[in-house]
């Protein structure tokens, strides 16, 4: 047993947890399965692997701003982070060891069920997420049921988290096709939820036509139609709002914040809007380049190993498509959470602290999917959805997992609720079979997967067959 958890452990942390290299390695096989000269199969290896890092690169850019600017609007509210009796460093070196387990098992049967059936298209390949949601569900079946043992909450953690990386892409590809124009790719992001609940709900509530109200035809007036540049734009949202907490915010937080830098604190906050909207231009290159490399390498995998299967990738995939919808459906997002900090403050309810990462991607991808469908006011429709899930997501979260990893609210997508909540309610079920009520949970989770695969597959077999009688009718 040890020797497993050691394989698996190193398997999370040298493959899992580096995108960069799982990525080039998935270009490097399947470039080798299409039997492609060797200095295209390396120039296109390193090529995918380096765009993977340019993205991290600009990533780390704007998430050092981001956290500064968590920081500084925090105190410009007066909030206080709320406190726990527990903690997911303390959690990670108990019960939450077996994670490294869950992801290398989970990718396992995850890949099992796209061999074994034809409708499960897609390959989840959105490594530091793979960790995230294992985490969320070992600490959701500790919740659940506290007496499980670890070889119950191995197996039935790895079952649940290898359904949904095999569903949650194909329940997000007919938004998906709208948003990006194909299905070359799928997406594989714990935000999905929440674009289907923008992108579905936009359309049904006709907040708008996505031709004529799309956010990349907006019309300004030539005096500011600079702002129409994302980087251009991003630089005066940010540094706006940036600048104005400065003066409310505790003198002692910013100069904290700014380190060693001897520039004024306005100055400061400028140059750091300057930093985020270049973490975003790099981000979105490094986007752009590793596309063009994993999409057409992909091909060997789809022909050879796994027929017909896509890559599932992040969620910074569909900025390219749309930027100006990432730009407002963040800010919307944003100003929603900011709104909802000062009622529950007011209230007395719960200290909010603004999760400026899931704020940003979250509301970049609310801001995609609703513009796909309604256009601008389904970019703005999805990002006030965001901010409410997040803001009440986190209130309702940090009490229901206080006993392991109470972070987990703070730093979650809205899968992590969705997911988390539905699997912590199963478990409460069963809590008093202890162990075996988390084998039924996780043998019913595998049922109810294999028959929406069968579904699709016999769905799309029927849909086949009528487009062959009505061309052989014409």
């Amino acid at each position: 047993m040890d020797l497993i958890a050691n394989i698996a452990s190193a398997l999370a942390n040298n493959l899992f947890s580096q995108v960069a290299v799982l990525i080039g390695l998935i270009a490097l096989i399947g470039l080798l399965l299409q039997r492609k000269p060797l200095e295209q199969v390396v120039g296109g290896a390193v090529r995918a692997t380096l765009g993977v890092v340019i993205l991290n690169i600009g990533v780390d850019i704007f998430v050092a701003g981001l956290v500064a600017f968590q920081a500084i609007v925090s105190s410009a509210f007066g909030i206080t982070p709320p406190t726990s009796t527990s903690n997911m460093a303390t959690f990670l070196v108990g019960r939450g060891t077996v994670v490294p387990l869950v992801i290398a098992f989970g990718f396992l049967i995850h890949l099992v069920l796209v061999a074994l059936f034809k409708s499960a298209r897609y390959v989840y390949l959105t490594g530091h997420l793979m960790y995230w949601m294992s985490l969320v569900l070992v600490a959701t079946f500790v919740e659940a049921i506290p007496g499980a043992d670890p070889v119950a909450l191995t197996v039935v953690s790895s079952v649940v988290v290898a359904c949904y990386w095999t569903l949650q892409p194909m329940w997000m590809e007919p938004l998906m096709k709208r948003a990006v124009g194909g299905d070359n790719f799928g997406l594989g992001h714990t935000t999905s939820c929440l674009a289907l609940l923008s992108g579905y709900g936009a359309k049904a509530l006709r907040l708008g036509d996505p031709v004529k109200h799309d956010t990349e035809k907006i019309r300004m007036p030539k005096a500011i139609s600079f702002l129409k540049d994302i980087n251009v734009s991003t630089v005066f949202v940010i540094g706006i709002i940036m600048i104005v907490s400065i003066f409310f915010a505790d003198g002692g937080v910013v100069t904290k914040q700014m380190g060693d830098s001897t520039m004024a604190p306005v100055m400061w906050g400028f140059v750091q809007a300057l930093r985020f909207a270049a973490g975003i231009a790099v981000l979105l290159y490094g986007v752009r380049m590793f596309l063009a490399e994993i999409v057409p390498a992909f091909r060997g995998i789809s022909q050879k190993l796994l027929p017909g299967s896509r890559p599932a990738l992040d969620i910074p995939t569909v900025f390219p498509k749309s930027p100006t919808a990432v730009m407002i459906g963040f800010l919307a997002s944003m100003v929603t959470f900011l709104v909802c900090m000062g009622v529950f403050a007011t209230a007395g309810w719960f200290a909010l602290v603004p999760p400026m990462i899931m704020l940003f991607f979250g509301g970049g991808a609310a801001g995609v999917f609703g513009n796909a469908t309604a256009g601008w006011r389904g970019a703005v429709f999805g990002g006030v959805l965001n901010g409410l899930i997040l803001a009440f997501g986190q209130w309702i979260g940090w009490g229901w997992y206080s006993s392991t990893a109470p972070e987990l609210a703070t730093l979650a997508d809205p899968d992590w609720y969705a997911i988390g909540w539905l699997f912590l309610g199963l478990g409460k079920m069963f809590e008093g079979l202890g162990g075996v009520g988390l084998w039924i949970v996780g043998a019913a989770a595998l049922v109810v997967t294999m028959a929406a695969l069968l579904f699709v597959r016999k769905r799309s077999v029927l849909n086949a067959e009528g487009a062959e009688t009505e061309e052989k009718t014409k």
